[in-house]
């Protein structure tokens, strides 16, 4: 019988907090390889659903209650990841009060879309690139075949 490789699932949560002028997101700074920000995110439990996966991952690494609004998009590179190949489910969502670092999460900080620290982890200065273009346009970044 033939063993099956297939991308593990994972989630990201752009996390606008609404009760704060210009909607700033929150980015988490990362405790463990590969360090650098990144947004709120990881892993989808076997049996659970991709949203109640994004609610979990933002409370567990910022202490924010999410509510989802949209699904951004579904990024899928190869590449996106250096530690195994990922896919993920990226969604926008909306939360009040202060973030605190949790669980994977050294620290969590507030930040502006034109002032975003360095270095952006995996894909997630590309996806910040879609989701403005979001944000102010309402468009969404198109699937493409990618190579054949």
């Amino acid at each position: 019988m033939p063993e099956y490789r297939n991308p593990a699932p994972t989630v990201d949560v752009i996390i606008e907090l609404i009760d704060r002028p210009h909607r700033p997101i929150v980015l988490i700074e990362r405790r463990y390889e590969p360090l650098g920000w990144a947004l709120p995110g990881g892993f989808v439990d076997y049996g659970e659903r991709v949203e109640t996966a994004a609610c979990r991952e933002a409370l567990e690494e910022t202490g924010l209650t999410v509510t989802l609004v949209d699904l951004l998009a579904v990024y899928s590179d190869p590449a996106r990841d250096r530690r195994k190949h990922t896919l993920s489910v990226v969604f926008v969502g909306t939360a009040t009060g202060e973030p605190q670092g949790g669980d994977d999460a050294k620290s969590a900080r507030v930040v502006e879309l034109w002032d975003l620290p360095q270095p952006l982890c995996f894909d997630h200065e590309q996806i910040l690139r879609d989701y403005t273009r979001y944000r102010h346009y309402g468009q969404r970044p198109r699937p493409n075949c990618g190579e054949l």
